[in-house]
């Protein structure tokens, strides 16, 4: 899976090995094959069983970074009962009956709103005997690019490039963006509507929340247009003159409000969560454990900004090797979530990256041994999943905070040779972080 495959040690080995693991677990067809079974014309996923007799048809649509591995994993266990459908991902699958769109991620593309825009068409078509599997992934939020009318996308795009570098949360960017798009919120319901909608979900939101991931297009939105602006307004973002006239129509009444819980959009649809961060992390935990590491999972809904997250791992870390407390070597510490970066300098990184220099900073010196990488190896707007780190990948402590500082993570650790590339991985369940005290 590495791009690069030369290993500094044992322990290193162990961590690329573990880290290797935890995004495998996740991959589409591996989920999907422990989840969903199709058996006399009835499909089954997660113990729900759905009878398809009562069908014209069996449609496909969705988008994320794993969007097109789950089209095409769901391509072979339903074969030609599948009669079509779209799906925009930036790691598409060949198939036979799906269209794979190519777009981008993080920020979108053109090909990203026509291939949603014809995605909305198809879903607008639908009637009440069509059931539509709808494939959410992380990276949906971006890739199902619909901006509002009287939004051009390159004023979406320098909204969304504002508000990731403004350090605001996931929640707080998503609420931006499903009011200024006409698929997020809960709008793709409103689109599909009468039609059976299952939803099939890779969650990349720390707590699972199906209104965050990838903007929640067919889940109930409790968000509003008022909400959207106080989030600018918080983290001053610099906004179009569109961007603020959307708003404030919306907030005055001129347009729709995203669809509420109870709303009759939401009545024929149904979500199943196949895979989340929890997913990575315990393959990541037994792989350690096979290898003679106790492992302790400290948590898998951790947020903040990256550096201060990195430093209080490595804190933790430092005190198990100094003295067998909180956690005795040789013990692996584990821990998912999302972390964000609030962007000051000129550098180019990503939360994982920051992290990583964070914690090489803290750890100078010592034996222990530091990771992170976005599961779908792509750590902010790099071409990088994230770094591997140990005791000695810092040698100039001021220079290594100066690039912190710079937000230049990506410069300073590309510049050791520890960073972690492993391409797109065709899925998406968050961010994985490890750090390795003693020998097992």
């Amino acid at each position: 899976m590495f791009e690069d495959e030369s290993t500094r040690s044992d322990r290193h080995e162990h961590a690329r090995q573990a880290i290797q693991a935890g995004i495998e677990a996740a991959q589409p067809r591996r989920v999907l094959g422990d989840t969903v079974e199709y058996h006399d014309d009835t499909f089954r996923i997660a113990g729900t069983e759905y009878s398809l007799d009562g069908f014209d048809r069996v449609l496909v649509l969705g988008g994320g970074n794993g969007a097109g591995r789950v089209a095409a994993a769901l391509m072979e266990i339903l074969g030609d009962r599948i009669d079509g459908g779209i799906v925009v991902t930036d790691n598409p699958a060949e198939t036979p009956q799906i269209e794979m769109v190519e777009g981008t991620h993080p920020l979108p593309s053109e090909a990203n709103v026509e291939g949603t825009s014809r995605l909305l068409e198809l879903a607008e078509g639908t009637t009440e005997n069509d059931l539509v599997l709808t494939v959410i992934t992380g990276g949906g939020s971006a890739l199902l690019c619909a901006p509002a009318e009287g939004l051009t996308l390159d004023e979406y795009r320098t909204l969304t490039n504002r508000l990731i570098e403004s350090g605001a949360t996931i929640d707080e960017i998503n609420a931006v963006r499903k009011h200024v798009s006409r698929i997020k919120g809960g709008q793709l319901a409103r689109a599909l509507a009468p039609a059976r909608t299952v939803g099939i979900v890779f969650s990349d939101v720390v707590g699972n929340r199906l209104d965050v991931i990838a903007s929640g297009p067919i889940a109930p939105d409790e968000s509003t247009y008022q909400d959207a602006t106080e989030v600018l307004d918080r983290h001053d973002v610099q906004t179009p003159d569109s961007v603020d006239q959307i708003l404030t129509d919306g907030a005055d009444g001129d347009r729709p409000e995203t669809p509420r819980a109870g709303d009759s959009v939401f009545e024929r649809v149904t979500h199943h969560i196949v895979a989340d961060n929890r997913t990575a992390l315990d393959a990541t935990a037994e792989t350690l454990q096979q290898v003679g590491y106790e492992t302790a999972v400290l948590s898998d809904r951790i947020e903040g900004e990256a550096s201060d997250v990195g430093g209080v791992h490595a804190q933790i870390a430092l005190a198990a090797a100094e003295t067998g407390e909180p956690f005795a070597p040789p013990v692996a510490l584990l821990s998912g979530g999302e972390t964000t970066v609030t962007v000051q300098g000129d550098g180019t990184g990503g939360p994982n990256q920051e992290f990583a220099l964070r914690a090489a900073i803290d750890i100078a010196g010592s034996d222990v041994i530091a990771g992170a990488v976005d599961t779908d190896g792509i750590d902010g707007a790099t071409a990088v999943a994230g770094a591997l780190v140990d005791g000695q990948t810092v040698a100039d402590t001021r220079r290594a905070e100066q690039a912190l500082g710079d937000n230049d993570a990506f410069g300073y650790l590309g510049e050791q040779g520890v960073l972690l590339r492993t391409g797109p991985t065709g899925t998406n369940v968050n961010d994985l972080r490890l750090l390795l005290v003693g020998e097992p």
